[in-house]
């Protein structure tokens, strides 16, 4: 059997429903692109100061080990990971999202969207 390589998308699987049931969370350790809105369901922001400066608001998160990234051309914030290359949100032990809830739009939508959509790096 091919083994499953995170960063190279050609070794993925062909996503099928129930392929997150029991899975080890591959996905969640890819970096998250998010946008404001994202921000402000997570709670990291609000309204008011996302109305303000962008750049401001990103400094802050950046300093805050939110994000480590602002794109000003695309408007993406990119989450920050863990040293391990989890999610910021990802539990270590349960391998479970802790805001899955409020998680981004990139989470909910994967794997429609991503590097390979309609793949998953699921690894069992």
């Amino acid at each position: 059997m091919a083994r499953i390589d995170i960063d190279r998308p050609s070794t993925w699987k062909a996503y099928q429903n129930g392929m997150c049931k029991g899975c080890f969370g591959g996905c969640c350790t890819m970096p998250v692109e998010v946008r404001l809105s994202d921000l402000i369901r997570l709670g990291v922001t609000d309204e008011d100061e996302a109305a303000g400066s962008i750049k401001k608001l990103a400094k802050r998160l950046i300093r805050e080990g939110i994000i480590v990234s602002y794109r000003s051309g695309t408007e993406f914030f990119m989450l920050q990971q863990k040293s391990n290359r989890d999610c910021l949100y990802l539990d270590t032990k349960t391998r479970l999202c802790t805001v899955y809830e409020k998680r981004p739009d990139t989470c909910r939508q994967f794997p429609s969207i991503g590097p390979r959509p309609g793949f998953c790096p699921v690894s069992r």
